[in-house]
């Protein structure tokens, strides 16, 4: 579609620096257009303050904020969460976001008439493609607008002397001008000081770590949890039951408040570049680790090692943006079989960064502690002998051939 035909256009807004300057360079160079503003809610708290004002004020002709919390965590969190999925060590926190605003935004500019949606991702990473992914699968025509792979602006300095020379107000400044990403599930941390791995972040210093403090702050006394799930999904925390959502914003505050879920990765973009973040996940951290050690008394063997290999297709299927497939469909059903016996209590101690198990009961657990005893049990231990002796058979044909006596 040629610019002079787009009339409306319907923006991912976070009101971040990218988003903020978006709208000023749309009116610019798309022939003035309306633009709606569209701010999906994943949990990002304050970061939607004052957004509207902004918004307005930047020349949008209106602000939508839809409510994605809950539809982010139950259909796309949980099912995650059920198959252990991480890319390398990352717990997806962004991605897991990406999808469902996607399908906002295409749901939108289907409503509202739009002829274009534009986003803020730049042409290098990974949001780009499950922006447009999720959009492609909603609104198969609808034309998608890339600033980054199109304006003459280089890097985010020169960014902010776009705002400031169109009077956009800005929250950071040259020196904490990090790019970060921020839902319920987690914060991330790119640029700076962050480009270079050979630095140390300095987790310290005030203001960088926002959902919590550095292991080293964390308090001397250790905090104990108790999770329990229902079929792997989490239900209630110390017996108090609660939706999901809510189990992770009060998972958020204990472990943020004892240095959980901060790490430091250089991770390989779907792009093929690698590239270097912090990222808190607190309560997803936990999360995890509890539901990992419920799964080793109620999940058998074979269906446990196949979901670990699953794990891995799974999360390269999230990070890569292909939540709306019908593999992420299959492997989902199996997410969701997998874990129909993960029922039961899982108790934490959170000390300094450490999540230290402290205790996991399920009425459906396999763990017999008659069987596995070193004292007295019903196992009859002679009968191992037979069983060696079958499973050791080719090894012992093969070692019978070697010496000629086959």
């Amino acid at each position: 579609m040629k610019k002079e035909n787009i009339k409306k256009i319907v923006l991912a807004y976070s009101g971040g620096l990218d988003t903020s300057i978006i709208i000023p360079w749309l009116k610019e160079n798309y022939n003035n257009p309306e633009i709606i503003a569209v701010a999906g809610n994943v949990g990002q708290a304050d970061e939607l303050e004052g957004l509207e004002e902004k918004a307005l004020k930047t020349g949008a002709s209106k602000l939508i904020v839809a409510d994605l919390v809950d539809e982010m965590v139950d259909d796309i969190i949980i099912p995650a969460l059920k198959m252990d999925a991480k890319y390398e060590t990352y717990l997806l926190g962004t991605a897991f976001a990406r999808p469902v605003i996607g399908k906002k935004l295409a749901e939108i500019a289907l409503a509202e008439g739009a002829d274009a949606i534009c986003h803020g991702a730049t042409g290098k990473g990974n949001d780009q493609v499950r922006f447009e992914l999720a959009i492609k699968r909603f609104a198969p025509d609808m034309p998608i607008i890339a600033p980054w792979r199109e304006w003459d602006i280089k890097s985010r300095d020169e960014e902010i002397d776009y705002a400031e020379a169109h009077n956009v107000p800005l929250k950071i400044s040259r020196e904490t001008n990090y790019s970060k990403d921020k839902n319920l599930w987690h914060l991330s941390h790119e640029g700076l000081d962050l480009e270079d791995p050979a630095n140390e972040p300095d987790y310290d210093k005030p203001g960088f770590l926002e959902m919590g403090v550095s292991p080293v702050q964390a308090p001397d006394e250790p905090t104990y949890v108790t999770i329990d799930f229902e079929a792997g999904a989490p239900v209630a925390i110390d017996g108090e039951k609660m939706k999901a959502s809510k189990i992770i914003e009060k998972l958020n505050k204990l472990g943020g408040a004892n240095g959980i879920g901060i790490i430091d990765i250089v991770e390989n973009r779907l792009v093929g570049m690698k590239d270097r973040g912090v990222y808190e996940t607190p309560g997803g951290s936990i999360l995890y680790k509890a539901h990992e050690q419920l799964e080793m008394i109620t999940v058998d063997k074979d269906t446990l090692h196949v979901k670990q290999k699953l794990a891995v297709d799974y999360a390269d299927l999230i990070y890569n943006g292909k939540w709306y497939s019908p593999l992420q469909e299959a492997l989902t059903a199996f997410a969701n079989e997998s874990n129909k016996f993960v029922t039961g209590s899982v108790k934490l101690k959170l000390y300094k960064g450490n999540i230290i198990p402290a205790g996991t009961t399920s009425p459906y657990s396999l763990y017999s502690e008659n069987l596995v005893t070193f004292g007295e049990s019903d196992y009859d231990q002679g009968q191992a002998a037979g069983f060696i002796n079958l499973w050791g058979l080719p090894i012992k044909v093969q070692a019978l051939r070697e010496q000629g006596r086959l």
